[in-house]
């Protein structure tokens, strides 16, 4: 009996850490629904979500996360396909499954990953964290993505302005545009650090740290 339920502790981790998978998600009326590829840390407790599964290579930089401590997640009235995930920062997700049962797996598998960290988070620092400290860190979260996003991209304009150049030549301008780049890159990661020193010295004035990396 033992080794039984031993057993299927174990099966439980390891469906939750490979737990991921295609998911329509809804963007807004313009957009509507979009196939976006979605992976569950069940470690982390976080809920990633990248353009298409070929986007995700190790150490990639996810296009959203949200923390799914202190989540409710709920299937939809409106068809057997559709549920929420509604978190504690007050951020939702709309996203809809292929069919009923890809629904209730993930329905049931994120419960387990919102139940397991939320207990966790109450055990060590009880109550919930309030909604402005998940709010942060989702929203540090999102602004490492974009900074991630603007670093690929200055890379690709630096390659391509010393490409278009000639060994005697190479257009004053295109330098220009190169130095401005760099500069303001520079600037934003400096943003970027003074916003994260902000941040951990008010965790610690308020006894509630969470590392967010």
């Amino acid at each position: 009996m033992l080794k039984s339920k031993l057993m299927s502790v174990m099966d439980l981790h390891t469906k939750q850490r490979q737990f991921s998978g295609q998911l329509y998600k809804y963007t807004n009326v313009m957009k509507g629904w979009q196939y976006r590829y979605f992976t569950v840390d069940a470690n982390a407790g976080l809920l990633h979500y990248y353009l298409c599964e070929g986007e995700k290579p190790d150490g990639s930089v996810p296009r959203g996360s949200v923390h799914l401590a202190g989540a409710v997640i709920c299937p939809s009235d409106e068809d057997s396909k559709t549920f929420t995930v509604n978190c504690a920062s007050g951020n939702m997700l709309k996203l809809r499954a292929a069919d009923a049962r890809a629904r209730q797996e993930w329905v049931n598998g994120l419960r387990a990953v919102a139940e397991s960290h939320t207990k966790a988070i109450s055990a060590n620092s009880p109550p919930l964290p309030p909604r402005e400290h998940l709010a942060v860190l989702d929203a540090m979260g999102c602004v490492r993505a974009q900074l991630a996003q603007t670093e690929q991209a200055d890379l690709a304009l630096c390659r391509t302005i010393e490409s278009a150049g000639s060994k005697f030549f190479v257009d004053p301008n295109l330098l220009m545009l190169k130095a401005t780049s760099a500069a303001s890159l520079h600037c934003l990661n400096q943003c970027m650090n003074i916003l994260q020193r902000n941040q951990h010295a008010q965790q610690a004035r308020t006894g509630f740290v969470i590392d967010d990396d």
